[in-house]
């Protein structure tokens, strides 16, 4: 890693996902705060795609293949789940 810039560093040591977890909790409390989603709404949004980051992390940090495919298989009912909710409310004018 000599010479390595920031972004490098970053996805060497797996923080490149915390910073997009990061990101992922701020719009969650835009969303609860200045939308007045409720928790579950937001869950099922940003959900899945925060478990398919903790994957990314876990493959940036050389864990082992379970810790990789647990969160990502996680992500699939949840999306699905989000998905139906979605399809069962009527659609908006």
């Amino acid at each position: 890693m000599a010479g390595g810039g920031l972004i490098e560093i970053l996805f060497d040591n797996g923080h490149a996902a915390d910073v997009i977890l990061g990101v992922l909790a701020i719009e969650a409390v835009w969303l609860r705060d200045r939308k007045r989603w409720s928790w579950r709404a937001i869950a099922g949004l940003l959900g899945p795609a925060a478990l398919i980051v903790l994957g990314l992390r876990a493959a940036l940090v050389g864990a082992d293949w379970w810790w990789i495919a647990l969160p990502l298989a996680a992500s699939l009912p949840l999306h699905l789940l989000d998905l139906r909710s979605r399809i069962a409310a009527p659609p908006k004018p």
